[in-house]
């Protein structure tokens, strides 16, 4: 994913994407409304085949948006949040058989890892460890969040997969599955509430927490694209790893949710598992062969008044130095 930033640069571009790759938002042409305009019509319309190319993953992430009501309204807020973390699961499987990429031994333990927290707390819910709801059904909370874990994960992949083989942006791409995604759902809601919305307007139910919850998700999405700029899949497990520990305060605090030895063992081994998957390949091997290096035999004696010559800077742009973590994981 390292290239996707610069893809859509003139230069990444090619002979085939003519004028485009010049005009792309956020350049030179920022604020220029007829350029942008021009961006767009020759992006989305013109190079119809790319743009209809986005309509699998938008459709799939509608499902699973759909599928994440229909889970948590089922399941506690925090067994939730715990068994959604099986979408890294997913994702690292799709990852091997879409995109060829080689898991670990450390990478399939911490999935291993993660499975086991997982049904643990599963195992949990099920022995009615806590008091829920009559109107919950955790048996179709858990199929809805398996079948959501599932779509995000082949949705994430395939994402990648054409960000990898296309020249243009991620806001390009995102600008495309927005589209998408507007038009499937207003297709949804007009078979399912269409007579509903006719009567009572299409803004009815929409209370302060409702536009709450949309702000948030807005905002979400675009936290996520400041985490793949700005951080690294280390800060992005810390922050998993709090997102669970915080739905579980919550669900306290607001719910009555009750934390009992089990589900505290499940948590904490999906978060372990999480804090393992994100740590560097190679960090392990880098720290061997410093260690090698400084006390191995060799006694050459550097000449006074020049640098030591560097001992990992080969490493730097080596494969084996990237995350664990799929960039899959961090597109929502």
């Amino acid at each position: 994913m390292a290239a996707v930033g610069s893809g859509g640069s003139p230069a990444a571009a090619g002979p085939g994407a003519v004028s485009a790759g010049t005009l792309e938002p956020g350049t030179t042409t920022a604020g220029n409304v007829k350029h942008l305009v021009l961006f767009l019509h020759e992006a989305v319309l013109v190079q119809y085949v790319d743009t209809l190319k986005l309509a699998v993953p938008s459709l799939i992430y509608t499902l699973q948006n759909n599928l994440q009501y229909v889970a948590i309204s089922n399941l506690p807020a925090a067994t939730f949040q715990v068994t959604y973390q099986l979408k890294i699961l997913t994702t690292a499987l799709f990852s091997v058989l879409m995109l060829n990429r080689s898991l670990s031994r450390l990478q399939w333990a911490s999935l291993l890892l993660l499975f086991t927290g997982v049904a643990i707390v599963q195992a949990q819910q099920a022995g009615g460890g806590s008091p829920r709801p009559l109107d919950q059904n955790p048996g179709a909370g858990l199929a809805a969040v398996v079948a959501s874990c599932l779509s995000s994960g082949f949705a994430g992949v395939y994402f990648e997969k054409i960000l990898k083989g296309s020249s243009g942006s991620v806001w390009l791409r995102n600008l495309q599955l927005g589209l998408f995604g507007t038009a499937l759902g207003l297709v949804g809601l007009w078979w399912a509430e269409g007579t509903a919305v006719a009567h009572r307007g299409f803004f009815f139910g929409y209370t302060p927490a409702v536009w709450g919850v949309v702000l948030n998700q807005a905002f979400g999405g675009l936290l996520v694209a400041v985490v793949v700029k700005y951080a690294d899949n280390i800060l992005k497990g810390f922050a998993t790893s709090l997102s669970i520990v915080l739905s579980t305060v919550a669900s306290i605090r607001l719910f009555g949710f009750h934390v009992d030895p089990l589900f505290a063992l499940g948590a904490g081994l999906v978060i372990g598992a999480v804090y393992l998957y994100s740590l560097p390949r190679g960090a392990a091997k880098a720290i061997a062969s410093a260690s090698a290096s400084t006390s191995g035999p060799c006694t050459h004696q550097q000449p006074p008044g020049q640098p030591p010559p560097p001992q990992l800077s080969s490493h730097r742009g080596d494969v084996s130095t990237e995350p664990f973590l799929p960039k899959s994981v961090l597109v929502k």
